[in-house]
């Protein structure tokens, strides 16, 4: 599927070129008025494959990689998740891929995906911080809620018939909808703050400074013009930015007096 390219100017002047993000079609859809259910087993099916197709439709960055920039960036995401592996049962895969969208995102299969103009934007541990909250929606169970919910009123309903189980069957536009809904999934300003609460543990476990996470949602917050566009789906799905920076800074504030 054709990627649309992107120049974008990085901090020593050079500039580069990025795909932006390719989901596919993206589109209102007739949604039928059948009920549809999604089981868990369905739930997981859906996400691996929903990400399987991501990978194979976006650019990913490789350790292997010839691009010697490419393969920095996989590089840089190894080392932040190295002390990740095995933290709080996790069972995680991760990549990077190679476009200029400012985001990143955790499914219920346990795939973490880290966007370039993420990692462009900001410190090692501030990426840690980001990937801690989106971790965070997954083991609280939000990233399940919203995920069965997205599917039942999108587009998925429309295909409840034909998928037996399995996105196999659907043609390459549908499967690119149906990731999109699950790697775009809007949660309730009660989610994000528990999401928060458990980066802030996260990092501080991790023997990270929680500052980071802090940092990472003011860094959110200010972005303007061009960088705005691009961060607009994390935005979109993580609102309040800097009252949440400000909450985890008085958090700070008040374990600092416990000691």
């Amino acid at each position: 599927m054709k990627k649309i390219l992107l120049s974008i100017a990085l901090c020593l002047g050079v500039t580069y070129s990025f795909a932006q993000i390719n989901k596919g079609k993206i589109g209102a859809l007739v949604k039928g008025a059948k009920a549809f259910t999604v089981s868990d087993d369905e739930l997981k099916t859906y996400t691996k494959e929903s990400v399987d197709w991501m990978d194979a439709n976006n650019p990913v960055c490789q350790l292997n990689d010839k691009d010697k920039t490419k393969r920095a960036y996989a590089e840089r995401l190894e080392k932040i998740i190295a002390p990740v592996k095995g933290y709080d049962g996790l069972d995680i895969n991760y990549k990077v891929y190679w476009v200029s969208d400012i985001n990143a995102f955790a499914t219920y299969d346990g795939s973490v995906r880290v966007f370039a103009g993420l990692m462009d934007l900001m410190t090692d541990d501030e990426i840690l911080g980001v990937i801690g909250h989106e971790i965070g929606h997954v083991k609280l169970g939000h990233t399940k809620k919203a995920y069965k919910q997205a599917l039942i009123t999108s587009s998925l309903a429309d295909y409840a018939g034909s998928t037996n189980g399995s996105l196999a069957t659907l043609s390459n536009s549908q499967v690119g909808e149906i990731a999109t809904q699950l790697t775009s999934a809007q949660f309730s300003q009660g989610q994000e703050s528990g999401s928060d609460d458990y980066a802030y543990k996260f990092m501080v476990d991790l023997g990270k400074d929680p500052a980071a996470l802090a940092s990472a949602f003011t860094k959110l917050g200010s972005l303007s013009g061009g960088k705005a566009s691009t961060a607009q789906k994390l935005m979109s799905s993580h609102p309040d930015s800097a009252k949440r920076a400000k909450k985890v800074e008085e958090k700070i504030a008040k374990d600092a007096k416990k000691k």
